[in-house]
């Protein structure tokens, strides 16, 4: 009774408005109840008490379903039927409802079969028990829906794949002939209310999902025929179109199912009247949409193989696609696509299909058109309508497939022409609606093209100034630029075009001008080499009053230019551009007046240009040409000064090194001269500011020049480890780990070039057993990047080459060394944050990185190892993992110790891993809501 009171106590938490705390701590004592072995007999009292709340009652049945599916190992064998007895009482009990009870109870039933080979006729002991009574058929109907998804879905239930094949050919094989036939009774007998036909709809659907239904014996039935009756009803509608569908696609074979199919499709076909019968009702076509897409789909291939016979089916089909409510429109296609697909493997296309496919061509273009008051919509209306449009152009693309590209384009571009023909009175909708189509079908251009693409680049010039028709034309430039390089007479006529789109007061339109301009220079860069001058004029004018977005496209743009133009001339002009921003810079470090946010923010803007051009433009090689011989002092000189007096403005700091990194990599070797200083002003920011980017370029340099002879970089090297190794320990006396992720994981990440690049500044340092300390922080952030990291960190230590010498060598016994100083020292707690994460928040695939460390650990420091083991596992959370699951990892890791076989280590952790998560997923989920 205690146990029973401590139950409700924690389940009447959740009836009143509990706080965050109370309501987490009657989870987790309502999840621990759950585990232990007393909830067997807790339960069964609770759930047969006349008195408990129905709250209570249901949490029992739940329990117990929980149970069966991990837990039956707590039962005795001898125990098992009569658990069996107990569940089939308990739901002869609440025959009557709650439905959530019953579920919850045929789930446990279920489960319980699957596991129990001793019940050897669980299904026939089920219909005897509820399937006489009309008052309990509800009951048998609701256990018979269940017990096929959960021997299918619920992978948690711990039987081998032998086991379940047994189990699975005796519950639902054996016994799918049986079960068909008693839904059939069920279905003709008289009074049988519309509630009892839904279940036995439901019902069917889980067997035939499961494969468990002989479709040929079954469409001689008259539940078949039921079926179809039952779409008159709107009471039985939903259900029986979810029958009819997944039987439709369990005759996906068709060749070993051609009796079948020629009972279901005259079924199919005849159901074409209702679609416009049922016009005014969209459920209902939903319905008829699915059923229709589904034979399509399904049959496909016997579609193009009879067409004639079939085609009632795709005509249908289009009538689905026709339909206004364009929820319903996309269920149709996935048909089209794979039909595409199949049509496109044949030499010739039916002509049928072909109409097909231009109706359907000319159905999508009118589903593109934007309503003709767009101010209805509401903001998310317009994102879902601006979504769908691409969903839709993919099955323009599907049209390509079969009409070829050149007669879907001339298509839309037809209905354009037709449009302007009618002068002022063409709403704008009637135009971008095809301009559109052309845009989606733009990938499938052949770039040689000759006949329809020039016809739609001499239209653009005589489309209306509308905004959105001009954004469409500008998106059209943009996917068609394949094409115009092969045609580069279009190049002068397009660049006026995206220029007068710059000009244009719509933010949209300067959006694809840019992007039209971004595509043409990478795509058409050989042939715009002579429009750079009238690019940087532009830049110079037009380009201040852009946008950043914008005016960074026209960057990138530029930046693909100069990259097709041979080294010497690339370089004279990178240079040029750049100095526009260089100068900027050199002003704003020498200016002795407090310079304004907003001038701060403009130089933010074209460092962000610069990083842009650097990336796209990349690195000349080793000998960098003569424009750019001292550029790299030049270029450093401004920025050393820039960085000392804005090192504490955050935006500017990020942005002033991403500059840095793809700069590095222009000038390559050219800049190993400056590479110290670099480091130094790196160093001294990052002491000032506690900024992450400083480490982060200091890592990039180490990375790039750490194995350089210079010792004054040598020097630099070590200085940066010991300088930031302190500056972060200062951080971390104030501040937790978890409120500065992105400087532990630059600094770890700086770790690892320097371990991996300078050992001897790495091991030798006094700062080394500190960063240990200090990357030990990491693992305990919920961060899978900075976790991989530190991980990576450890075990490049751990498993360093120093112990797989067998010849002294006085280096690797110095590294040696240090390496088994810090771990005496720091060990226990490096174990704990490991068997932590790997049963708390490590991602799934730091496992192999879990093992490296603890096997390498366990070889170096065994008899340590097995000293802190049991108070580690001691300290983890009790609930996840099992205390068996500790036991035993603690006697595997121990026998893998003493017996020296330190690989079975491995296997150690992996059940270990295993055993937790399993634990994990089972609480992941709230009781009273599982």
């Amino acid at each position: 009774m205690d146990s029973i009171q401590a139950l409700l106590s924690a389940l009447d938490v959740f009836s009143r408005a509990p706080d965050k705390v109370s309501l987490e701590n009657a989870n987790s004592w309502l999840q621990d109840f759950q585990h232990s072995p007393e909830a067997w007999s807790t339960c069964n009292v609770l759930l047969l008490s006349p008195d408990a709340p129905v709250a209570a009652k249901l949490f029992a049945a739940q329990t117990f379903r929980s149970k069966v599916t991990y837990d039956l190992h707590q039962v005795n064998a001898a125990n098992l039927l009569p658990l069996r007895d107990t569940l089939i009482a308990a739901l002869v009990e609440y025959h009557a409802g709650p439905k959530a009870i019953i579920t919850q109870l045929c789930l446990a039933i279920a489960g319980l079969a699957l596991q129990l080979p001793a019940w050897d006729n669980a299904v026939q002991t089920m219909i005897e028990t509820f399937g006489t009574n009309p008052a309990t058929v509800p009951v048998l109907l609701q256990f018979l829906k269940v017990l096929p998804e959960e021997m299918t879905s619920n992978t948690r239930i711990p039987v081998t794949d032998d086991e379940y094949r047994d189990r699975s050919a005796k519950l639902l094989t054996e016994n799918s002939r049986q079960v068909v036939d008693l839904l059939s009774m069920y279905n003709n007998a008289s009074g049988v209310t519309l509630a009892v036909q839904n279940q036995i709809f439901e019902c069917l659907r889980t067997w035939v999902v499961a494969g468990e239904v002989d479709t040929a014996t079954f469409c001689k039935s008259s539940l078949f025929d039921g079926l179809f009756e039952a779409l008159a009803l709107d009471q039985l509608f939903d259900s029986a179109v979810d029958v009819i569908c997944e039987l439709i696609h369990e005759t996906q074979e068709v060749d070993d199912n051609m009796s079948v199919i020629e009972l279901i499709v005259p079924r199919i076909i005849a159901l074409r009247p209702k679609l416009e019968e049922c016009k005014e009702d969209p459920e209902k076509i939903r319905g008829f949409a699915r059923i229709f897409a589904e034979a399509g789909e399904t049959y496909r291939l016997l579609i193009v193989r009879h067409t004639e016979t079939f085609y009632p089916i795709v005509e249908a089909i289009g009538q689905c696609s026709a339909y206004p409510d364009l929820d319903i429109v996309p269920i149709t296609f996935p048909f089209w696509m794979r039909l595409a697909q199949t049509i496109g493997k044949k030499a010739s296309v039916e002509p049928l299909l072909s109409e097909a496919y231009k109706a359907l061509t000319n159905v999508i273009i009118r589903h593109l058109h934007f309503p003709p008051d767009t101010s209805t919509m509401t903001g998310q209306e317009a994102d879902n309508f601006r979504s769908f449009r691409h969903v839709m152009g993919d099955t323009l693309k599907d049209c390509c497939l079969v009409l070829g590209t050149d007669a879907c384009l001339l298509n839309a571009y037809g209905l354009v022409t037709v449009g302007l023909s009618r002068g002022p009175s063409v709403s704008w909708q009637e135009i971008e609606a095809p301009l559109f189509a052309m845009r989606s079908m733009g990938a499938e251009v052949d770039p040689s093209d000759d006949n329809a693409v020039p016809k739609i680049m001499d239209l653009i010039p005589s489309l209306p100034s509308h905004p959105k028709v001009r954004y469409a034309a500008l998106l059209i430039i943009s996917r068609y630029t394949e094409w115009v390089n092969r045609h580069p007479d279009y190049i002068s006529f397009q660049l006026q075009y995206i220029s007068a789109g710059f000009e244009d007061s719509d933010d949209e339109v300067n959006a694809a001008a840019g992007q039209a301009l971004k595509h043409l220079c990478q795509d058409c860069k050989q042939h715009l080499t002579d429009f750079l001058p009238t690019l940087h004029t532009f830049l110079k004018t037009t380009g201040r009053k852009l946008a950043q977005d914008d005016r960074l496209q026209v960057y990138e743009a530029i930046a693909y230019v100069i990259s097709a133009m041979p080294m010497e001339k690339a370089a004279e002009s990178l240079k040029t551009f750049s100095l526009d921003i260089l100068s900027q810079i050199h002003n704003a470090a020498g200016q002795a007046t407090p310079i304004s946010k907003q001038e701060l923010k403009d130089i933010g803007c074209g460092l962000e240009s610069l990083e842009v051009m650097l990336h796209v433009v990349g690195p000349f090689g080793d000998h960098l040409p003569v424009a750019c011989q001292n550029s790299c002092r030049e270029a450093w000189s401004i920025f050393d000064v820039f960085i000392a007096k804005f090192a504490f403005d955050y935006d500017t700091t990020e942005r002033t090194t991403r500059v840095l990194r793809p700069a590095l990599a222009l000038f390559g070797r050219s800049a190993l001269p400056v590479a110290s200083a670099v480091l130094t002003r790196m160093i001294s920011s990052f002491e000032a500011t506690g900024f992450s980017a400083f480490l982060w370029v200091a890592g990039k340099i180490v990375g790039r020049f750490g194995r350089e002879s210079d010792p004054a970089l040598q020097r630099s090297f070590q200085a940066l480890f010991e300088r930031s190794t302190n500056k972060l320990l200062s951080i971390l006396q104030s501040k937790a780990a978890r409120d500065i992720p992105d400087v532990l994981e630059d600094y770890v990440q700086m770790l690892l070039q320097l371990e991996d690049v300078v050992p001897d500044v790495f091991y030798q340092s006094s700062a080394f057993p500190l960063a240990f300390r200090a990357s030990m922080a990491t693992l305990s952030l919920i961060h899978s990047d900075i976790t991989f990291a530190a991980l990576d960190l450890f075990r490049g230590i751990v498993t360093h080459d120093c112990f797989s010498h067998s010849t002294p060598n006085l280096k690797n016994d110095l590294y040696a060394a240090a390496i088994k100083t810090v771990l005496e020292k720091e060990g226990f707690d490096l174990i704990g944050y490991l068997l932590s994460g790997l049963v708390g928040d490590f991602p799934e695939d730091s496992v192999s990185s879990v093992i490296s460390i603890f096997r390498s650990i366990s070889t170096l420091l065994p008899s340590q190892i097995l000293a802190w083991l049991p108070v580690v596992l001691q300290q983890l959370p009790a609930t996840s993992p099992p205390n068996e699951a500790k036991q035993r990892f603690l006697i595997d890791v121990t026998n893998a110790v003493d017996t020296k076989q330190f690989d079975k280590v491995k296997y150690a952790i992996l059940s270990f891993n295993r055993a937790s998560r399993k634990a994990r997923d089972r609480r992941r989920v709230a009781p009273l809501n599982e």
